[in-house]
């Protein structure tokens, strides 16, 4: 299982939408079926989805500053 990000461009900006997705592999074809969808996510929340996810948890530092 891994998330997938799709993006959609709005009037010039960019709206992200994530959804769990798992790999299944049916007549020697690999599928991707869709097991959740999470909705509308910020782009500072999408590696830590990812990372949620991955099979090699990477260590993710939060240092408190926000971007701008």
């Amino acid at each position: 299982m891994f998330i997938k990000i799709l993006t959609k461009k709005y009037a010039g900006k960019a709206h992200y939408y994530a959804s769990l997705v798992e790999n299944k592999r049916e007549n020697n074809q690999v599928k991707q079926t869709v097991i959740a969808y999470l909705g509308p996510v910020t782009e500072d929340q999408i590696p830590y989805l990812k990372a949620a996810y991955a099979k090699k948890k990477p260590r993710l530092v939060y240092d408190g500053s926000k971007r701008m």
